[in-house]
């Protein structure tokens, strides 16, 4: 298993991550809000916003 902040090889003391510091700062983007865990109500209403282009939006 690799870092998910760097790639290194995981080292077991930080699992999965390779060290105390790729460990916090992955900490750092979840206290930050970088990371979120959506509830129903917030994918039902991104999905209504993909299913709905604005008018003038190229795809549209």
């Amino acid at each position: 298993m690799s870092c998910p902040n760097c790639n290194k090889p995981a080292d077991a003391k930080y699992r999965p991550f390779c060290s105390k510091r790729c460990a916090d700062i992955d900490l750092g983007k979840w206290l930050g809000g970088e990371y979120t865990l959506a509830d129903e109500e917030t994918e039902a209403a991104e999905a209504a916003i993909l299913d709905h282009p604005k008018k003038g939006d190229p795809l549209h």
